[in-house]
Formats: structure tokens, sequence, C-alpha cells
């Protein structure tokens, strides 16, 4: 099935150097593909000649070219630019015409690295939510202690004042999204909580786990804390958008300074570098391991549409992961299964 993906090009916190290198490596793997590549035409074909030209020896401008299409656009969404700003008067921007070319079936999905509120209220307003789904939420993995299992979490800062109702349909969509792309068939959902305890939490919570309970379709198995988080007990945990984010960050946080007390230690002294230098393979795997790149891209699911979120300092190989992404979702139809698995989830519920 051939598969065509809309890039906003100059998007992030470096734009097309590294949003064209990341095209190429998705290219090179998925003879399938192809990619819009939306910006400023110049920039984006100087950018591809000195891809194309370092690696001439390998014949790769003619394997990948004709996959490559340019879209023209004369505005940039800057990344601590105003999302109303950018909704209201950027309409010739890179970010917004690449939604735009979802919308309008010429991409069969989005990804950018721009500004995450922008991006979010102009694909929640050209896109539209899917019927039977208030809001659109923010959803990524994160690392299990099971290398070989990974959590999803959402949402992520979409919404910082989600309701009961809420919480219950992106429990849902999150069920829905990790179904259709990994090879779980029955997710277990938890609920971020202070407690595992039912008495636990504040009203928005108890009553979003009630909603949940009540749908005998959704394998919810209670309240998780954070620290559970990570142990790999579930597949889905559902939170508001403000305490996602920071848990989010946090996380990021706590990667940072744990790297930097390795290096700090592992620099010491002389026995403490040989020690480093006999570590080496170990820490190599623990570094691939906990690399957030791997699990670049974020899902912006709900929307009638696909749409991934690359982190804005994202290197080309990370990049090229949100690619994956949603390359991912398309293969999957995310948006088709979550629409049809939420109209009937609503339907049993009012029945």
């Amino acid at each position: 099935m051939d598969i065509k993906i809309a890039i906003d090009a100059m998007g992030g916190d470096f734009g097309p150097k590294i949003t064209v290198p990341a095209a190429i490596i998705a290219l090179q793997r998925h003879p399938n593909l192809k990619l819009i590549l939306v910006g400023k035409r110049e920039t984006l074909q100087t950018q591809l000649a000195n891809c194309f030209r370092a690696c001439c020896s390998c014949g790769l401008n003619n394997r990948v070219g004709d996959q490559i299409e340019i879209c023209d656009t004369t505005e940039e969404v800057a990344m601590d630019e105003s999302p109303v700003k950018a909704l209201r008067f950027k309409k010739d921007s890179s970010m917004r015409v690449t939604i735009n070319l979802v919308k309008d079936g010429k991409a069969q999905a989005g990804v950018s690295a721009g500004n995450t509120g922008a991006l979010m209220a102009i694909a929640h307003y050209v896109l539209k939510t899917l019927p039977g789904v208030d809001r659109p939420a923010i959803i990524t993995s994160l690392p299990t202690v099971n290398p070989n299992k990974e959590v999803h979490v959402l949402d992520l800062g979409a919404n910082v004042d989600s309701e009961a109702m809420h919480l219950y349909q992106f429990a849902v969509m999150g069920s829905v999204l990790v179904k259709a792309t990994t090879s779980t068939d029955n997710p277990k959902i938890g609920l971020l909580n202070i407690g595992s305890e039912e008495i636990k939490g504040n009203e928005q919570v108890k009553k979003a786990m009630q909603l949940i309970v009540k749908n005998r379709a959704l394998n919810y198995v209670g309240y998780v804390e954070g620290d559970d988080i990570f142990k790999g007990d579930v597949d889905v945990v559902v939170c508001d958008g403000f305490i996602g984010n920071v848990t989010l960050k946090t996380v990021e946080g706590i990667a940072k300074l744990f790297d930097t007390y390795l290096r700090r230690y592992f620099t010491q002294n002389f026995f403490t570098k040989t020690i480093a230098i006999l570590a080496t393979p170990i820490l190599k795997k623990l570094a691939c391991q906990l690399d957030p790149g791997r699990r670049n891209g974020a899902s912006l699911i709900g929307l009638r549409g696909i749409v991934v979120k690359s982190h804005g300092g994202a290197n080309e190989v990370a990049f090229a992961n949100a690619i994956e992404e949603a390359i991912r979702e398309v293969e999957h139809n995310v948006p088709q299964n979550i629409q049809t698995e939420v109209r009937q989830l609503l339907s049993d519920e009012t029945s």
C-alpha cells in the first residue's frame, strides 16, 4: 500500500536541517512511502541538494527523488508563538498547510516538530474531532522495566481541565490505539491517581473510574500511582493533560539527572574511568533502551485525521521515528478504528 505523509519541514528547533535528512531516512526504509515537504521551497531544495550530494555515491538521488514533492509556503510558526496568533494569522504557515493537506485527503497523515499548542489548536480547528469525541488528546509510549513492553500515557498536555467524561474517552482512544499498533489484544487500562485505593483521588478521577468500570469492553485494572507507570503492569495510563505533561517533563528531567550523575562519577578519577570503559557495553544498551528518540512521535488522537507531534529538539533519527509512527497509524487505520469503537462503546453506555 502506498502511503503519503505531509511533513511540516520548517517546524522544530532546527527546521529543515533535521526534517529533510529525517525524511530521507524514512524514504530509504519504506519504498512505498511518498512525502510532501511543506515549507519554503528554496530552503528545502537547498537542503535536499545537500543531502543528495552527501550520498551521491550510493545513488540516493535516483532512488528517493521521485518520492518527494515540495509544497511551497511563505510563513512559519515560531516555537514560542501564541497558538491563537498561529491559528488566526498564519494561514500559509508550513504547519497549517500540512494539516490542510491531511484534511483535503492529499496526505494520509501529518508530522510536525513545531509548537505543540499551535499544532493542537490548528489540527483541532481544521480536522475537527471524531463523532463522540469531545476533545483530542496527546499520547505517547514510555519504557517499562520489561524491555519488551512499553506503556502508553495520555493526555500529555492537550487538555489541562479535563472532566470525567473526557478521561473516559481518553481510555477508549488509548485502548484502541494500543490494540491497533501493537500486538496487545486486550490492553490493560489504569487511571493515574494519588493512591491505588478506591477512596483516593478527587471527584474528577472517581467519576471517571465509575464511567470506565461500567464499560465491560474496557480492560480496566484500577488506579495506578506515579511509580506504577513504569512497572509494565498496564498498557495504557489515563490522566488529565496538566498532570500528564508534568509527569512527562519530570521523567525527562530525571533521565537527564541520571545521565549527569553517571558522567560525573565515571570521570572522577583513573579508577572510575577504568570502570566506565569496562561498563561501556552495558551503558550503551542502557542508553539505547532509555533513548527518548526511539519513542519520538506523540499522536494527537481523537481527530478526523492522523497528526503526529515530534519533539522540537529531535535529531534526524528521532524525527524519522515520528514519521514511522505516522506510517503505523495509517497502516492500521487508527482514526477509523477509534471512531468505530467510540461509537460502539458510547452507544453501549446509553443503551
